[in-house]
């Protein structure tokens, strides 16, 4: 099971932010999900390193059989320019991992995209 890190809130700073980044975990039989994390980027590529992190916290989580993929993932590169090309489109991306007991996805998108 993952831990839940605190809520990130978005920063007040000057100009809106582009990119939300979110996580969360949808338990089997469960209607709600657990927030795992929120961030907002102001660029593709900032969105794109929450989203390596997020992803790095999750596997470092998950029984090695589980933890597989993601780690598969944070070591393509080529799959990380496709998300950064998907992103800088205006296109969301996200992953979703999962072991017995739930799904993991952590996610990010264009304000105003839906993944």
């Amino acid at each position: 099971m993952l831990t839940p890190i605190p809520f990130e809130a978005p920063s007040t700073s000057t100009g809106p932010f582009l990119y939300q980044c979110r996580a969360a975990a949808y338990l089997l039989h469960e209607v709600r999900s657990i927030p795992l994390g929120a961030h907002d980027a102001a660029s593709p590529r900032l969105a794109l390193r929450w989203l390596q992190e997020r992803t790095r916290h999750i596997t470092d989580q998950l029984d090695a059989p589980h933890a597989r993929p993601g780690l598969y993932w944070l070591s393509d590169e080529a799959e990380h320019e496709r998300a950064l090309a998907y992103l800088t489109a205006g296109t969301g991306y996200q992953l979703t991992l999962h072991d017995e007991s739930a799904r993991y996805v952590p996610a990010v998108h264009p304000t105003g995209a839906t993944l």
